[in-house]
């Protein structure tokens, strides 16, 4: 920790303890614990490169670090980067030895202007927000090319066309053609060569439909069809980098007050999903865990998840892909609003958006939830139009999906989808409080639906957060929720079906219950914080994959 050793101490020396990287202090699975705040974190990594890779260009990648983080190798600064739930990389070449030190040092304040989502800014945890996260948090590794090598990309598919197309960004601008291959079930479907114009080319590629009959190709949760990818950077007629990657195509889409996947109604049964876990905290314990959670997911009768308040491991949109699993991609909150919250929520959630855009199963974006960080958006202009910037920006981004702006309440135009949270007891009074000519005047637990002089245009409505319902523990136990606890599994089952019936009979595009997981003290998870099913799973899917 920063308060226990000097910088000489750190550059020069050895330091005190060892840790399981990317698991962070707090949680046991870094091989320490500690609960207690540390504002600064150092570490340090001695490792050795062969003689044939010190003759490559060398790539430095984290895919995630909380929240200021410097690194230096072999004693010379290589990056800066802000933003706990981004990845980044320093380009090492020039520096790469056959013995190499690496420092990294993490600042990661209690600041309630950075973004942090569900991570507690006292340092303790309360409500519904839970002890942080510092340090590094993912994955950290070394790669090697050479010459050039892709440092970012976009790929948005076109089904209209049978295409798909984005924009190549190369880390030098050295490379002079890319070449890319495309298959379909181990099946040579299409090649095509271009030119590059510097370190930015727009392309696309376009290829004969697979199928004259059925679109058997295109990507859906039933049927999770993948096509894979070769980018091959080329200088000359030699080849010098290799991206390996992988899509479905799918389109989805608002008609009206319909939302559509692949120009058909589609109604997304969504999980609430705020990616902790009990030893490791937001850190996946491994890839394969979140593989399980979204078959437990799919077991229960869910076909996405909205993942909460964080911007998950690649492998959880990896697996989603693969198994067949729509998700939301939304921003994690700060919780102060001012010019530099403006600043971080703006600039982090752009370089999210960067990533997520090609992530086959990410349908939806949430820049603000609950008006957390915006509290005055209701009537205050100047945070609506921070929303709005919002919005324009992800646009500009990925136009290809709907934006859900501020979801759950004080909805925000433009907006996509309008969202609802209601955490009632019961679905009693969703007949009368929510429909069409009723969304300007209602408000879902006493928050306006529609910020003030904002107007519902006839988009389509996600019952995005309901449920919550935790179960009573015994007096040693903290059983946080919301209204009051089920006494036992009857009741739990009986509530849970009245609210799934109600949900179903109203004109919504879809929902998210609340929630995968018990998350240390809220404990209204359809699995324990192991992540362990507390209910009958075949008694929760016929509840939930309603008709």
């Amino acid at each position: 920790y920063g308060d226990e050793v000097t910088e000489e101490e750190v550059f020069f020396g050895k330091l005190p303890m060892r840790i399981n990287v990317p698991f962070t202090y707090q949680y046991p699975a870094s091989g320490i614990g500690d609960a207690t705040y540390h504002e600064v974190i150092w570490y340090k990594r001695e490792f050795t490169v062969t003689e044939e890779n010190k003759r490559r260009n060398a790539l430095l990648c984290f895919n995630g670090a909380d929240y200021e983080c410097d690194v230096w190798m072999n004693g010379k600064h290589v990056v800066k980067h802000v933003g706990g739930f981004t990845p980044f990389s320093a380009d090492v070449s020039d520096l790469v030895a056959t013995k190499n030190v690496i420092i990294v040092r993490c600042v990661d304040t209690l600041d309630t202007s950075v973004p942090r989502g569900k991570q507690s800014w006292t340092n303790e945890r309360f409500g519904c927000w839970y002890i942080p996260n510092s340090g590094i948090w993912q994955s950290v590794w070394l790669e090697f090319f050479d010459g050039d090598c892709l440092e970012k990309y976009s790929l948005t598919t076109d089904i209209d066309r049978c295409g798909f197309g984005g924009e190549l960004v190369t880390l030098k601008g050295g490379a002079t053609a890319c070449r890319m291959t495309v298959a379909y079930k181990g099946k040579h479907v299409k090649t095509q060569t271009f030119s590059l114009t510097g370190k930015h080319t727009r392309y696309e590629v376009l290829f004969t439909e697979l199928d004259f009959v059925d679109e058997s190709f295109w990507w859906t949760p039933e049927t999770p069809n993948l096509f894979y990818l070769d980018i091959e950077l080329l200088s000359g007629d030699k080849v010098v980098d290799v991206t390996h990657t992988r899509f479905g195509m799918r389109k989805i889409s608002v008609e009206e007050d319909k939302l559509l996947l692949n120009n058909r109604p589609y109604y997304q049964r969504l999980i609430l999903d705020q990616g902790y876990f009990a030893e490791s905290g937001l850190t996946p314990p491994s890839a394969e865990a979140l593989r399980e959670d979204i078959r437990l997911s799919k077991a229960m009768g869910f076909n996405g998840a909205r993942k909460h308040q964080k911007f998950e491991d690649p492998y959880f949109y990896y697996y989603a892909e693969e198994e067949g699993f729509l998700t939301w991609c939304e921003m994690p909150s700060a919780y102060n609003f001012n010019c530099d919250e403006q600043y971080n929520l703006l600039t982090e959630w752009l370089n999210i958006v960067a990533s997520a855009r090609n992530f086959t199963s990410v349908v939806c974006y949430v820049p603000l939830n609950e008006s957390w960080g915006v509290r005055k958006i209701l009537s205050d202009k100047a945070q609506q139009d921070f929303a709005r910037a919002m919005y324009y920006a992800t646009k500009a981004q990925d136009a290809s999906r709907p934006i859900s702006l501020n979801d759950g309440w004080e909805n925000v135009e433009p907006t996509d989808l309008v969202s609802i949270h209601d955490y009632a007891f019961d679905s009693k009074d969703f007949a009368d409080k929510y429909y069409a000519d009723n969304y300007d005047v209602v408000y879902p637990a006493n928050r306006k639906l529609m910020a003030i002089d904002n107007l519902y245009t006839g988009q389509p409505v996600v019952f995005s957060e309901f449920g919550g319902i935790a179960m009573k523990k015994d007096s040693h136990g903290e059983n946080w929720g919301y209204n009051t606890s089920a006494k036992d599994d009857e009741e739990f089952y009986k509530r849970y079906d009245d609210l799934m019936r109600g949900v179903r009979e109203m004109n919504f595009s879809g929902f998210c219950y609340t929630q995968l997981t018990d998350v240390q003290q809220e404990v209204n998870g359809l699995l324990d914080e192991n992540h362990k099913p507390k209910f009958d799973l075949e008694k929760l899917k016929k509840m939930t994959d309603r008709k």
